[in-house]
């Protein structure tokens, strides 16, 4: 088995990815911010389960339970990259929908989370390389 064919390392590269794409979606929006007409866009983040990219892979998956009706249900589906389709906000006059505020707070908190992923793939690696004696 390649390092490239682990499930945990596969979900991390995918969320990776995405908040790549993210950044570049995010920066046109605010790129856009004086363009009359312009709808800011935004991505609909990755679905790790047995429907999308799954994390689970070969092992299989874990499916969550309600124990209580007072419990948020589990959501399903959703494809990953996809264009949210629901990111809608206030328009100007000029006709152009994007809040600078709001897509500034978007871009930090994207940055936090690719930061974390990076992290958790950098230790994933360090473990492996430490498990089989190469460090």
């Amino acid at each position: 088995m390649s390092i490239n064919d682990l499930p945990v390392l596969s979900a991390l590269r995918t969320k990776m990815q995405w908040h790549q794409e993210r950044q570049r979606v995010l920066a046109e929006n605010i790129s856009n911010s004086d363009t009359p007409g312009f709808k800011p866009r935004d991505l609909v983040e990755p679905k790790f389960n047995a429907g999308g990219a799954s994390a689970a892979g070969p092992m299989g998956s874990l499916a969550m339970m309600r124990t209580s009706a007072g419990h948020i249900a589990p959501s399903g589906g959703g494809g990953s990259f996809a264009q949210n389709a629901k990111a809608g906000s206030e328009t100007r006059p000029a006709g152009n929908a994007v809040n600078l505020e709001d897509e500034m707070l978007k871009v930090s908190a994207n940055q936090m989370d690719y930061a974390a992923a990076t992290s958790l793939y950098t230790r994933s690696l360090g473990l492996l390389k430490t498990a089989i004696g190469k460090r």
